[in-house]
């Protein structure tokens, strides 16, 4: 029998990769890789066409025989990027994208107008300035007619998918990272639009069920057949749990540039502290997620300060005993996205004339450690069980260094994967489950997804020591103003 692909897309801040997987077995058959503009934050914008031209590049990598038997496609992207489009079907502006900063000050404002609870209310979470409605403040502030000429509104995977079908439309999981669309109700709160010009929210996309077909490919340029099915895609982090096979009860830790720790649940979440984002997820349940701007930056900082390569960068954190020799980092080298503080700067404590490069490598990772498990605690405060599987993934789940700190300081035995791809992967997943009307669960049980290494704890006899570690840093991190903390301000009663 014929071999039939899916073909997985995974548009990034970074980059696009593309994945074709076998349909029945889920083997990798072929991959296609392009970069995108580099960014520099607090601006951080890209041309909506330079994602599409990577697309292109990417597919073109990849041999014609394997595209002649591609039967279904989805794209993941990038969340939260705000693309506005006229009625030429050309991008107004740059796409402004999730870590771009610049919209801060609007995030304050939106806050305090409505607050953390009428947010949580409305749409599952406290905008921070990475969400899209900070992003529309911002234009609706600084470029005020650029709305006037909004014909289409979409995220970064919307825009890809239009390319490639005509079709306007989202999905769920993408579309509850906006500000305006509701994961508990599932409807868009058009108001919240509307307020910045009349009749915005017309120009909102259709969203999807998960396991709907959107269309077919219409674009000539990759390369596919004409009858090629597109699934309804969905944001990153969404299709990083696809690829996990993530299930209620999973926990994710992913630790790349930024770092994030999410997981699968059947009930919405509503976190009014800022802390954890109500988002839904890519198949019908919901994805509640922490997300903080400083992860492998802030060893790759150390890397540089200590004038190491990576792998003796991890040999002298490991070297060093459990708590750094009481060194603590206190890691936002760049500033957090909170509601209430976008720009907190990090701190080192317990310097001593005794302490070498062991102790400040080993700090650092435990500084990134130590934010990440305050992550998943806010999951769990956020009533959000965490009772089965733990994934370590992203390009630090590479790092033998941050394998072990993690496991010792949570006291969780971690997956990392084989597939280091989720994303990607995760795209294939909903293409393969849309083209076969297959439950997303029995795809990647049939793939074998979420395979790996388990890292264990090093010791039982360490546990103290590790809740001594975590203790240190949650002083630390409360004795300086403003900086990140599980909570904004108490709410009044009224609230």
């Amino acid at each position: 029998m014929p071999k039939s692909y899916a073909a997985g897309i995974d548009s990034s801040t970074q980059s696009t990769k593309v994945e074709l997987r076998d349909l029945d077995t889920g083997k990798v058959v072929a991959t296609g890789r392009a970069s995108h503009p580099p960014t520099t934050p607090p601006r951080s914008e890209q041309d909506p066409e330079s994602w599409w031209q990577a697309l292109v590049e990417s597919f073109s990598q990849i041999d014609k025989r394997y595209l002649k038997a591609v039967k279904t496609v989805a794209i993941a992207g990038q969340q939260h990027g705000l693309v506005m489009v006229g009625d030429d079907d050309a991008p107004l502006r740059p796409a402004k994208l999730w870590n771009d900063t610049e919209s801060a000050p609007q995030a304050k404002a939106l806050v305090s107008e409505m607050s953390p609870r009428g947010w949580t209310e409305a749409c599952g979470s406290v905008p921070g300035a990475s969400f899209t409605v900070t992003k529309l403040a911002w234009v609706a502030e600084n470029e005020p007619e650029l709305l006037e000429r909004v014909a289409k509104l979409m995220l970064p995977h919307d825009y890809l998918t239009w390319r490639l079908t005509g079709q306007h439309v989202t999905d769920r999981g993408d579309a509850s990272g906006t500000g305006w669309w509701s994961p508990r109700d599932g409807v868009y709160q058009r108001q919240l639009l509307d307020r910045f010009r009349p009749g915005l929210s017309n120009a909102l996309p259709t969203v999807c069920g998960p396991d709907v077909d959107v269309g077919e490919v219409i674009a000539t340029e990759l390369g596919l057949p004409a009858n090629v099915v597109v699934a309804p895609g969905t944001g990153d982090n969404m299709a990083g749990a696809l690829g996990l096979g993530l299930q209620a009860g999973d926990l994710a830790v992913s630790i790349g540039t930024s770092g994030t720790a999410y997981a699968v649940s059947s009930t919405p979440t509503a976190d009014t502290t800022g802390l954890v984002a109500g988002f839904a997820d890519a198949t019908g349940n919901y994805l509640p997620l922490v997300c903080t701007l400083n992860a492998t930056k802030v060893t790759e900082a150390f890397r540089g300060l200590l004038n190491v390569d990576h792998e003796t960068l991890d040999e002298l954190a490991l070297s060093a005993p459990l708590g750094s020799g009481g060194v603590t980092l206190l890691p936002y080298l760049d500033g957090e996205r909170t509601p209430n503080r976008p720009d907190a700067t990090g701190h080192l404590a317990g310097i001593r004339s005794d302490i070498g490069r062991p102790e400040l490598a080993r700090a650092a990772f435990e500084g990134v450690a130590c934010g990440l498990l305050d992550g998943v605690e806010a999951l769990v405060n956020a009533g959000v069980e965490l009772d089965k599987r733990s994934f370590l993934i992203g390009g630090g789940a590479k790092s033998a260094a941050y394998r072990q700190i993690i496991a010792d300081l949570s006291g969780r035995n971690f997956v990392v994967p084989d597939d280091d791809e989720t994303v990607a992967t995760g795209a294939c997943v909903q293409a393969a489950s849309v083209s076969g009307k297959e439950p997303f669960a029995e795809v990647a049980q049939r793939w074998g997804l979420g395979a790996g290494v388990t890292v264990e704890p090093t010791g039982s006899e360490n546990s103290e020591l590790a809740d001594e570690v975590r203790a240190r840093y949650r002083r630390l991190r409360d004795s300086v103003p403003d900086v990140p903390r599980p909570s904004i301000e108490p709410e009044s009663p009224e609230d």
